[in-house]
């Protein structure tokens, strides 16, 4: 079992005092037996109202309303979790020799449905070619395939921070061999779902403790649903599978359900500056049962 320590800050600065709607915050995983929370707080300015629920997706969500005008908003949130690995180990997946399309069960396939629906286009077929490309041996288990394309992301495309808002199509991720971990999380879930595979977009932090990609800020991977494994953490940016570096905040159908921080102003705020900061370290590590 590893503690962690995780701070993540958010602010905004602007040039005009200006008044707020509510603010949508993705900060705090859900306990499950992987991870635990020990602590959980968070510092917001303006002193506003908060409210807890969970959205569509079972994600714990705060629901902030500022209550004054001001010319600044910082949102801190502190976590200590414990986080139970669970390494990835060679189990029976049912119809093993599955590939394309993959075979859930009745009763599975009518709750994965949205997360097998692809979200994107590719009018020019640039997905689909480069999808192609990574036909394996026929009888090539599934999760060995995916295993494959994980890895296969990682070595083909360079990794690019990006601090501009959104995430690139999958196409422009492949003309550009390169994007930031969002861009290469999304492009592993598009393509997935064109095979027949349930994936999701999960979103959070990633611990680093040597040459890690997308250390220091929020991480994006991809979750696929196999028969048997239920859903596993893959990551492309690292070649990452189940990985107890990862430490999932929010699991969505599209990355701009997962943003940590959103909702709207009201006033001209004239010019808008945005700091974004992460840091994740490790407090304890020993053995212990889940």
């Amino acid at each position: 079992m590893a503690r962690l320590r995780i701070l993540h800050e958010t602010r905004y600065y602007y040039d005009n005092p200006v008044s707020f709607g509510p603010q949508r915050l993705l900060l705090r995983p859900r306990d499950s037996h992987a991870l635990r929370i020990v602590e959980a707080s968070m510092t917001l300015f303006p002193p506003g109202e908060t409210r807890w629920s969970y959205d569509a997706n079972g994600n714990c969500v705060c629901l902030f309303q500022p209550q004054e005008q001001a010319d600044a908003m910082r949102v801190a949130s502190v976590l200590v979790i414990d986080r139970f690995p669970a390494p990835l180990v060679p189990q029976r997946v049912a119809n093993p020799h599955t590939l394309t399309p993959i075979v859930y069960s009745r009763e599975d396939r009518a709750t994965l449905e949205p997360f097998i629906a692809p979200v994107t286009d590719d009018p020019d077929a640039v997905l689909l070619t480069w999808l192609r490309g990574l036909s394996g041996k026929r009888d090539e288990p599934a999760l060995d395939f995916l295993l494959r394309v994980n890895a296969l992301i990682h070595k083909q495309f360079e990794y690019e921070a990006r601090y501009e808002e959104g995430v690139q199509t999958p196409a422009d991720t492949i003309l550009k061999r390169r994007g930031a971990c969002r861009d290469l999380a999304w492009l592993m879930v598009e393509g997935l779902r064109r095979l027949g595979y349930a994936a999701m977009f999960a979103s959070g932090y990633i611990y680093s403790n040597g040459s890690v990609r997308g250390a220091g800020a929020t991480h994006a991977w991809c979750e696929v649903f196999l028969p048997d494994l239920g859903w596993i953490e893959l990551d492309p940016t690292n070649g990452l599978a189940e990985s107890p570096d990862l430490i999932r905040v929010a699991t969505t159908r599209t990355p701009t359900q997962a943003q940590p921080v959103s909702g709207a102003i009201r006033g001209d705020p004239g010019r808008a500056r945005l700091h974004v900061s992460v840091d994740v370290q490790l407090v304890d590590a020993f053995c212990e049962a889940a």
